[in-house]
């Protein structure tokens, strides 16, 4: 029973890998459709906003069967939180993807991004990639030290968004309120995507602790 019970949290973590990829991939193309006005890219962003809304019902759906079918011991049971919290985040990232999208498809034909803040997108785009990169490996690997690494790869976002502002409330700003109102928003949803990456992170330290501590459990109880 408790190996039938461990195979089906194998399952929800296959899931939110799953998840996880879809999600980079996701904020990769809305940024792409950011900065070179491509409304195709943006549109299939949306389209994968929902699919991603899928998957988080499929963690959903399996976490609260594995409570029905067998009420978990205090270990299992916070593995199982902490998965439902992963996807949670990632469910969020995969908003604020859609959001960039939707920004993009708003001033289709051109660039939602003026030339003077494309540096710094393409920047944060650049950051929000590696830290999305960092949660498939991290969950597909059970990798303690590289998710721990995220709080840390999200100063640089916090950076990029600090200079964001300093450029657009600068008394040399040339564009008016309209092109910083979409930036201060844009930068917002790059901010909270990377603040999303870090809960995942922290989610992801407690799960990866939590095998460690089971595999030692199992093999202190095998053969000899």
């Amino acid at each position: 029973m408790r190996e039938g019970f461990h195979t089906q949290l194998s399952r929800v973590n296959g899931t939110l890998v799953t998840m996880a990829k879809v999600v980079r991939e996701a904020m990769r193309q809305a940024s792409g459709a950011l900065l070179t006005a491509d409304h195709t890219a943006a549109q299939q962003v949306t389209v994968r906003d929902a699919e991603i809304d899928v998957l988080y019902r499929v963690v959903e759906d399996r976490v609260f069967g594995l409570a029905a079918c067998r009420p978990p011991v205090a270990g299992d049971l916070r593995m199982v939180l902490n998965m439902l919290q992963v996807a949670a985040d990632l469910q969020r990232m995969g908003d604020l993807a859609a959001h960039v999208a939707r920004v993009a498809l708003r001033r289709h034909p051109v660039p939602a991004v003026v030339p003077e803040l494309a540096d710094l997108f393409r920047a944060m785009s650049a950051v929000a990639d590696e830290l999305a990169a960092k949660i498939v490996s991290a969950l597909a690997d059970h990798d303690a030290v590289q998710a721990a690494q995220l709080d840390r790869d999200d100063d640089a976002m916090d950076d990029l968004h600090r200079k964001l502002f300093t450029v657009m409330l600068s008394p040399q700003w040339p564009l008016g309120v309209e092109a910083a109102i979409d930036g201060a928003l844009l930068g917002r949803y790059f901010e909270r995507y990377a603040d999303h990456a870090v809960n995942i992170g922290h989610h992801v330290v407690v799960l990866a602790t939590a095998t460690d501590r089971l595999s030692s459990a199992a093999g202190a109880s095998g053969p000899s």
